[in-house]
């Protein structure tokens, strides 16, 4: 099967570090715009409207989240899956799964856009939002929402992209989207005068046109991976390899988003202040985050391209790379962000009591959030070799399960915003090494069902 330069990567033979490097690197970028989409609206609500406006934007990023996140998992397990036939050189497999992606992204869109519509007031009582925040951000979130079929065709497009070895084109159509929703937030806020609805329906308009490009990309690539709308149907046995992969995948980080809740809602009661000066920080832990997570869709895809060839030699080396690479890129941009902190910060506010939080959250979650690499890399590589239950099962214990014992133990007694987000470096430590340890029993079971 070609997969040659008109298609992406060819990850099956050759030196592969620069190759996992070019991979990533539109993937950091097209993250990078992603979180600018809730950067600029905080950003521009946060300069022309209030910091209780800016705090209900910025504030519901574990919500969506925790919405989002299975259907994006199963987004997972399809790259998993055409990875998969394309190293088999599988071509009625790959058209298959393709077909079968297009349906699952248009059900998925629809499910997020009913459930978080009916439940965005629910989940921001639960989580104890203040009185003078929570109008303005279930205002925001039911209008986000009614652009969910857009992002996830963007997301499981994506995918199917990301197993053919093609990043770049997700990245030149998030630059467009981009440009359209910081355009249009300019114009509904400051120039019309909206708050939160304005940048809610830019963020919705931006990611039709999102979606819009990136079916037309797909509908013009070569067979066998070309979309054809006419023709796409669901393959249950293809369905059912991507559930097995995608669903834990998906509930990992829907458990990683809702212990995230009760952080956010320890959060909470600090103030307004805290909300705006954490949701500020937190859109830095996102930008950086995305070098560790397009590190881990470039192992996923090598490792599942590698693994369906028989090639267990390359898929060690695609963990070793990938696990180096994701954690020096980590920690030079978190160590320069924190440096840069006053001047990053100023983006978004100058009050000086959001500054204060923020800076607080900077330098106790993102100077070291580098360590996260080590259970994110890990639980990529074990899914790219088609097991996904057991990173899912230890992330839960490592970021779920801890993190709650401390919110409700520990954080309480001292009462100091510092030590509630200090579970951050604890948890990720200590999954790391769970998680690692697991890998390399993993990868002994599944190199002994290669043929040899």
């Amino acid at each position: 099967m070609n997969t040659g330069k008109s298609t992406g990567v060819d990850m099956l033979h050759g030196p592969m570090a620069m190759k996992i490097l070019v991979f990533a690197l539109p993937l950091m970028a097209s993250g990078i715009l992603q979180q600018s989409f809730n950067a600029v609206d905080v950003a521009v609500i946060g300069r022309y409207s209030s910091s209780q406006a800016m705090a209900a934007v910025g504030s519901n990023g574990v919500i969506i989240s925790i919405l989002v996140n299975l259907f994006l998992g199963i987004a997972v397990g399809a790259n998993v899956v055409i990875a998969n036939y394309i190293g088999q050189k599988n071509k009625d497999g790959v058209r298959r799964a393709v077909a079968t992606v297009g349906i699952v992204s248009i059900i998925s869109g629809l499910l997020l856009l009913g459930i978080g519509i009916c439940v965005a007031r629910p989940i921001l009582e639960m989580m104890e939002a203040p009185a003078d925040v929570i109008d303005l951000a279930t205002v925001y979130l039911r209008i986000y929402f009614l652009g969910m079929p857009f992002m996830m065709i963007y997301n499981f497009g994506s995918a199917i992209l990301r197993s053919i070895g093609d990043t770049r084109s997700p990245f030149y159509s998030l630059v467009v989207a981009t440009a359209v929703n910081a355009l249009l937030d300019w114009l509904f806020v400051s120039q019309f005068g909206m708050g939160v609805d304005g940048v809610a329906i830019a963020t919705v308009i931006a990611n039709a046109v999102n979606a819009g490009i990136l079916v037309w990309i797909l509908m013009r690539l070569p067979d066998p991976y070309t979309l054809k709308p006419a023709g796409i149907k669901v393959s249950t046995r293809d369905l059912s390899k991507m559930l097995k992969i995608g669903i834990p995948a998906g509930l990992q980080g829907m458990v990683f988003s809702f212990s995230n809740i009760f952080i956010q809602t320890s959060i909470n009661r600090y103030g307004s202040y805290a909300i705006a000066g954490s949701a500020a920080a937190v859109t830095y832990e996102a930008y950086c985050y995305y070098i560790v997570t397009a590190f881990c869709a470039a192992t996923i895809a090598f490792t599942g391209q590698n693994y369906g060839a028989s090639q267990p030699a390359r898929c060690k080396r695609v963990f070793g790379i990938s696990m180096l690479m994701a954690v020096i890129g980590a920690a030079i941009a978190n160590g320069l962000i924190v440096w840069q902190a006053k001047a990053c910060i100023s983006v978004f506010t100058d009050n000086e009591m959001v500054y204060h939080y923020a800076l607080v959250r900077m330098h106790t979650v993102l100077l070291y959030q580098c360590i996260a690499s080590t259970y994110e890399i890990g639980g990529a590589y074990m899914r790219g070799l088609g097991y996904s239950m057991t990173p899912m099962l230890l992330t839960i214990f490592g970021t779920c399960v801890l993190r709650l014992l401390w919110v409700f133990t520990v954080a309480p007694r001292f009462n100091d915003f510092a030590v509630l987000l200090s579970i951050y470096p604890i948890t990720w430590t200590i999954t790391g090494i769970l998680v690692l340890a697991a890998t390399f029993i993993v990868q002994r079971k599944a190199f002994s069902h290669l043929p040899a």
